[in-house]
């Protein structure tokens, strides 16, 4: 088992989770209008999600890599350029984070954590960004596909609900952070590049 792989995804799934994106100014938005009970409803819900696109990159990847071995150098390849071209659009982003809260209408929590689970599972994006991700971090030779890919989809799942917790119980510290601190957004939007030029690389040569 290759430690070093599990770390750099580890630190690279914090900064995916931590740059600014639909799901967790979403979560932020429900804290700060509604209270951080809202927003951990909302964040269950992303997660439970994230759990249905891990099983389907595990079972449909492992299938490829057992019947047909160079789809899975096909589908790497792709999944690099994939990342290539998000590094593209958030280059061409803008540097502001929006806090605009729209009226979010109050909801029961049960209702919200089948709206975050809906709003992850319904999204392609999200399984497509799966594919494009994971094969690059496989740590071990001898452990079988589907539960390396289940422990990354886990890991993941554990990582992004630690940082879009704290965002629900620090919703207000950090909202006035973003407002106060104009160039945050620029910091992560670059982390976020580097990131995924980084791993695009890594599939590429690795």
């Amino acid at each position: 088992m290759n430690w070093e792989i599990l770390y750099a995804f580890i630190i690279s799934t914090a900064v995916l989770a931590a740059s600014p994106g639909p799901d967790n100014i979403y979560v932020l938005m429900q804290s700060m209008v509604h209270g951080v009970k809202n927003g951990l409803a909302t964040v269950a819900g992303l997660m439970t999600g994230c759990l249905i696109h891990a099983t389907l990159v595990a079972f449909g990847v492992s299938v490829l890599i057992k019947q047909i071995p160079i789809l899975f150098t096909v589908l790497k390849t792709v999944g690099a350029l994939y990342l290539l071209f998000l590094a593209y659009k958030a280059y061409g982003s803008s540097d502001d984070i929006r806090l605009e809260n729209g009226n979010l209408p109050q909801k029961t929590y049960k209702a919200l954590f089948v709206q975050g689970f809906f709003m992850n599972v319904l999204n392609p994006k999200v399984s497509i960004f799966f594919l494009a991700f994971f094969p690059g971090f496989l740590f071990s030779e001898t452990m079988n596909t589907v539960v390396q890919f289940y422990v990354l989809g886990g890991i993941f799942i554990v990582v992004s609900f630690v940082i879009f917790s704290s965002v629900a119980l620090l919703a207000g510290k950090i909202s006035g952070y973003l407002k106060a601190h104009k160039n945050t957004g620029r910091i992560l939007k670059w982390l976020q590049i580097i990131v995924f030029v980084g791993i695009a690389a890594l599939l590429f040569f690795g």
